[in-house]
């Protein structure tokens, strides 16, 4: 039986002030324009090769045991490490595997962040420089095993898309020199991933998030119009989205749950993408072999809940009706009759709750404080218990 929970979140949490300034004094802040300028002439990192220092590590363990404390207190039957080790939710996993570099200034292909000011910012990119291949300690294994011996809860585990790591760049993105075969590139990629599913279930984990951006590219009509520009073809990339995810999650074990969280951005309050599922839903919810969808669904740009039709039977969705980008929040009523709006595509007893995102996908966090972040997530169990009558 694969667990499932009807409260639920995202995972990243807001750091504690002191945590961010250790994390600074220490050379991981880990922000992507910091992150940048720590490469060498062939745009290897170099910088954070480096092992954290004890007194940042001893530091993050006392943050996340306080952290995991609040979730249980909260109610959460399935609580994380609100990845308080890590400076991004991307860069930081990406380290852990061999053969990528992150090439700063590729500014023509990178999206751009939004705020409600409108204004913008470029992102950066990682690139394939040599032979994929799993770190000591794997991607996020160790990152479990500390969490999962300080609470009796199931611990929930995020990991990146795959996608993330060739689809933003293409093909022009992977070095010809170490993989002439694309396909032999995307075997040795997901290979990765299946090798780290069936460790993390070796150490006991149950429950894995596997954070997926580039569906909700192609939402938006501008970004679908500036991929089609470049020669490629929007319905063929959601078809190869779902190749590789599902390549990674093939073969696991029946007593796992494997979840796909999908929002348009999270960065600081900001976002890059725009637009409902419409444009991919048929292809998302039957071409990915996961057990729940995270679906970002806190404002008008996420569209309404009529794709949702297309969500096979049996598949689930936790609706990310709480937003995490501004103190704002829907009152628990607004929340329930969205939740039966939405039961009307999928059975209500295959829909959760979630926030839309994480509180602080970097070490920066969202324009919020750590009190709308406890109320946000209360919010969540009381209205998970009212509807569903567990969490």
């Amino acid at each position: 039986m694969r667990p499932f929970f009807r409260a639920d979140q995202v995972g990243s949490m807001l750091r504690p002030q002191p945590l961010k300034e250790a994390r600074e004094t220490a050379g991981f802040a880990m922000a992507a324009a910091d992150f940048a300028k720590q490469v060498d002439g062939e745009g290897r990192i170099v910088k954070e090769a480096n092992a954290k220092p004890h007194e940042l590590v001893a530091l993050e363990d006392q943050c996340i045991k306080e952290l995991v404390k609040l979730q249980e207190d909260l109610g959460l039957a399935t609580v994380t490490d609100g990845e308080l080790r890590r400076g991004s939710w991307l860069l930081d996993v990406t380290l852990r595997i061999d053969g990528f570099a992150l090439m700063p200034g590729n500014i023509e292909r990178s999206l751009q962040w939004k705020n409600n000011g409108g204004r913008g910012g470029a992102s950066y990119m990682v690139h394939t420089v040599g032979k994929l291949g799993r770190k000591p300690g794997g991607l996020v294994q160790q990152e479990y095993a500390y969490t999962a011996g300080i609470t009796d809860r199931t611990v929930k585990v995020t990991m990146p898309s795959p996608t993330l790591l060739y689809l933003q760049g293409g093909r022009e993105a992977v070095s010809r020199k170490a993989y002439p075969d694309i396909e032999e590139y995307f075997e040795d990629l997901t290979g990765l991933y299946r090798d780290e599913i069936k460790d993390l279930h070796a150490q006991g984990c149950r429950y894995v998030q596997i954070d997926h951006t580039d569906a909700a590219r192609l939402c938006d009509p501008k970004l679908r119009e500036a991929l089609a520009a470049k020669g490629r073809d929007p319905e063929e990339e959601i078809a190869l989205q779902g190749k590789i995810v599902s390549m990674c999650t093939r073969g696991r074990p029946d007593d796992m749950t494997i979840s796909m969280h999908i929002c348009r951005g999270n960065s600081n309050g900001g976002w890059f993408a725009e637009g409902g599922y419409d444009p991919v839903a048929e292809k998302l919810f039957s071409g990915f072999d996961v057990d729940t969808f995270f679906l970002e669904y806190d404002s008008p740009r996420a569209g309404d809940f009529t794709p949702l039709r297309y969500v096979p039977k049996g598949k689930r969705v936790a609706l990310g009706l709480v937003t995490t980008k501004t103190p704002a929040n829907d009152d628990k009523d607004t929340l329930k009759r969205r939740i039966d709006e939405a039961a009307k595509y999928v059975p209500i007893e295959n829909l959760a709750l979630s926030p839309q995102c994480g509180f602080a996908s970097g070490a920066r966090g969202n324009p919020i404080s750590f009190e709308d972040e406890r109320r946000k997530l209360a919010t969540i169990v009381e209205v998970a218990r009212e509807v569903w009558g567990s969490v």
